[in-house]
């Protein structure tokens, strides 16, 4: 028999106040089951007797597991190859070559902030390699790959996915940075492992106390959970993040008032900081 845990709307409200001001994710009522269904496990393998008990719990470990337990279970992580190709084919054919001829020491910044399992900050970097060739080694091209899930950074590190996931991508590909884990399963190659720098970073830090500034910053589909006031704080943040002629990407379901931001508008969902 399943025992579950019921969640009062006083309960839940607490909760999510913590989750929005603590991560910036913005649970709306009609969510409070869902948050019940992917809870109640942690409730019942720590005997809690109520959600009153676990927030307790969570507020008061100074460790901060408890609070990364519950991101790991709050968030989707929901992410595959390609997704949104056209903003890979705009980086190849028109960021990456602006690069090579702007960025004289040849150290390219690239955030792919809120990387989820991994595969769009790979993905960048298979770009750049291809791009670069045989003068890639002239070039620091390391990305850099940020979430606020353990559970989803484990992933990306191990770097293993699905056959239906690896599918997507062109043959050549396959065969140049993957090796065959399996039937149903592949494997990013070292080379490509090599180049993702993967860190956990929680967006709603006040600050970003990044040494240098980033000439791309990829952010798609992260923003659709915050509120409006939190999305337009985090582009203020990404703004002041970004090199002068640098790029920001976020979802074709994120859209902003144009003149409510700094950066310029390119094309749907890509911004630049003028120079």
């Amino acid at each position: 028999m399943i025992i579950l845990i019921t969640i009062t709307n006083e309960e839940f409200k607490q909760l999510a106040s913590f989750i929005e001001a603590n991560y910036g994710i913005h649970l709306k009522e009609e969510k409070k089951s869902l948050v019940l269904a992917r809870l109640n496990t942690i409730l019942l393998q720590n005997n809690f007797k109520s959600f009153t008990e676990y927030y307790n719990y969570i507020v008061n470990d100074k460790t901060g597991v408890a609070a990364a337990k519950l991101m790991n279970k709050i968030t989707t992580n929901h992410t595959y190859f390609m997704r949104e190709p056209e903003h890979f084919m705009f980086f190849r054919d028109v960021v990456l070559p602006k690069l090579k001829k702007t960025v004289t020491d040849h150290d390219l910044r690239i955030w792919s902030a809120g990387c989820s399992s991994g595969e769009e900050a790979y993905t960048l970097a298979m770009i750049i390699d291809e791009f670069f060739g045989s003068e890639k080694y002239l070039w620091d091209t390391r990305i850099l790959a940020t979430d606020i899930s353990d559970n989803a950074l484990e992933k990306a590190r191990a770097g293993i996915y699905s056959k239906n996931n690896v599918d997507s991508l062109p043959l050549h590909w396959r065969k140049k940075y993957f090796k065959n884990v399996d039937e149903s399963s592949y494997a990013i190659s070292d080379k490509i492992k090599n180049e993702v720098i993967f860190r956990k970073f929680n967006l709603m830090n006040e600050f970003f106390n990044f040494k240098r500034k980033f000439h791309v910053i990829f952010c798609r589909n992260v923003m659709i959970y915050f509120d409006i006031d939190t999305k337009f704080n985090l582009l203020d943040k990404f703004y002041d993040a970004t090199v002068n002629g640098g790029y920001l990407f976020v979802g074709h379901s994120e859209t902003f008032n144009r003149e409510m931001i700094r950066y310029k508008y390119l094309k749907p969902a890509i911004y630049i900081k003028e120079e």
